[in-house]
């Protein structure tokens, strides 16, 4: 922030995104209840709704942040934490699941336990990566990122070939599991999945000045006497929880993050992580917010948010990349 100007254009437009998805979530909560306002069966509808909300604000805090730490450590803003392969773990998981189990089993496999295993193995899955970058000096962060690719193709070669030999309908289940939406949420998660989330937003938070200093690229951060390997593996990590927090709870939304942080990145004018953060949080929640409230009760469509959500991120990545020319 260079100016007051720009200071103040920040707040001024950070209190507009906070203030509409704040009403919308309001909207959300209030809107074509038929109980009067204030009354003992309003809030009991309310409290239903606000499952979903909770739901909603969850996602906007791990694909914001998450993307955002992320674009940092690699220094790309292109990436989307996506690219480590724990959406195709999740379609994975899933297919395999139907696929042994059935679709009963599928449905019953909606508990914390089984959660907290999808959780497990995401994380998992990046540990080992990032232990493969940090015990041999050679291998740099973007030889990481192309194995996380190949294992993420590998995966979805394993699952295509799954839902290949599955019946029409158990087909039918899958392919709405593996949509993401806040329909996917278990409230039951919530004890577990509200602190893990709260505690490693406030990490990263702690962390913005020194993610700062990465984004200036290894040598200069080193020379500000920031360890630059260490600090992004940590980052990573973190990246991991958030992500697989929400792709385990929701299912996979590719390009929500992508959209929201390119947004953040044009609305803040700065690289200070710490103004970039708040503003792509309340950006995602103000858009998973308005879209599916307006989906709701205008189109009622409700089921195909994650859908145009992916269509407008992904139109948004080939704009980029093709006025950029490169990665």
């Amino acid at each position: 922030m260079h100016t007051k100007l720009t200071r103040k254009k920040y707040w001024i437009t950070l209190a507009c995104v906070w203030g509409l998805a704040l009403a919308f979530a309001f909207a959300w909560l209030a809107y074509d209840n038929p109980m009067h306002f204030g009354t003992r069966k309003f809030w009991l509808i309310a409290q239903r709704r606000a499952d979903a909300l909770i739901a909603m604000a969850i996602v906007a805090v791990c694909q914001a942040m998450a993307t955002v730490a992320f674009h940092t450590v690699t220094n790309n803003r292109i990436l989307t934490p996506s690219i480590m392969g724990f959406e195709s773990l999740y379609v994975a998981i899933n297919t395999a699941t139907i696929f042994f189990l059935g679709a009963a089993g599928l449905n019953d496999a909606r508990t914390l336990p089984t959660f907290l295993f999808q959780m497990a193995l995401m994380v998992g899955l990046s540990l080992v990566l990032y232990s493969w970058l940090l015990i041999n000096n050679k291998h740099n962060m973007h030889a990481m990122l192309l194995v996380g690719v190949v294992i993420g193709g590998g995966l979805g070669s394993l699952s295509t070939f799954m839902q290949r030999i599955l019946t029409p309908s158990e087909f039918d289940v899958l392919t709405a599991r593996l949509f993401g939406s806040i329909n996917n949420a278990e409230s039951d998660y919530y004890p577990i999945v509200i602190p893990t989330v709260a505690i490693v937003a406030a990490l990263l938070l702690l962390n913005a000045r020194t993610l700062n200093a990465i984004s200036l690229g290894n040598d200069v951060s080193t020379n500000l006497g920031v360890n630059h390997k260490g600090h992004a593996i940590y980052t990573l990590i973190l990246v991991s929880l958030l992500m697989a927090t929400t792709t385990a709870l929701v299912g996979p939304m590719t390009f929500l993050g992508f959209l929201v942080a390119t947004l953040a990145y044009q609305f803040t004018d700065t690289y200070d992580r710490r103004f970039i953060f708040p503003m792509a949080i309340g950006l995602a929640f103000l858009l998973l917010t308005a879209a599916y409230f307006l989906m709701r009760h205008v189109f009622a469509a409700q089921g195909v948010v994650s859908i145009i959500i992916e269509l407008v991120g992904g139109c948004a990545f080939l704009f980029i990349i093709l006025r950029k020319g490169r990665l």
